[in-house]
């Protein structure tokens, strides 16, 4: 009797597995063969799920905001006020740090192999940002979505001084602060 495999299932697998490929080896060092090898599958089997290198990274993209902004969501659930929200996301940041560092560096390489134009015409991209900044308006209680950008701009760069090494970041004394600033910000937009 032949086996029934959770296509989808299967692919998720695929993409979980080569996010630790891509944090240690980076993007453009790693070959379709090399990331086959590492998942133990054939070349055959990861062109099926996947025409090209730049197609995985990008359902990986796609299925990682998917993750982030569930996972984030639910850990800032409960929360009342934005202060509270503020410092929810800095424990947040804390118990991810390690993903968020790799992930980090995975995207930084990422885009060191691409082209601008490449970049700001791939629709997964867009759709992945549109994801993040609507997260982000929910967890502000706003709809405005430069607010958005300069939330996720601020914790992206929580995240790299983090991953530059900056031993003194505390996510969680930082988002404090920032939710302090956007309290002031957003009352003196209400008035």
């Amino acid at each position: 009797m032949p086996k029934i495999v959770d296509h989808d299932q299967y692919r998720k697998e695929l993409l979980s597995k080569s996010f630790d490929l891509f944090a240690q080896k980076g993007y453009g060092s790693v070959t379709m063969r090399q990331i086959a090898q590492s998942l133990a599958v054939s070349t055959g089997t990861l062109y099926h799920y996947f025409p090209s290198k730049q197609v995985l990274f990008e359902q990986l993209v796609e299925e990682i905001s998917q993750q982030d902004v569930s996972a984030a969501l639910a850990e800032l659930e409960g929360t009342q006020t934005l202060s509270e929200s503020m410092t929810a996301l800095g424990r947040y940041l804390v118990k991810n740090e390690d993903y968020f560092i790799k992930w980090t560096y995975i995207w930084v390489n990422f885009c060191q192999h691409q082209d601008s134009k490449t970049m700001l015409n791939s629709s997964v991209l867009k759709h992945a940002n549109k994801r993040y900044q609507q997260a982000a308006c929910n967890v502000l209680g706003v709809e405005d979505p430069v607010l958005a950008t300069f939330l996720l701009s601020f914790v992206n760069g929580l995240i790299l001084e983090k991953l530059w090494g900056d031993e003194t970041i505390d996510f969680i004394e930082q988002c404090r602060l920032l939710g302090k600033m956007l309290m002031v910000y957003l009352q003196d937009k209400i008035n």
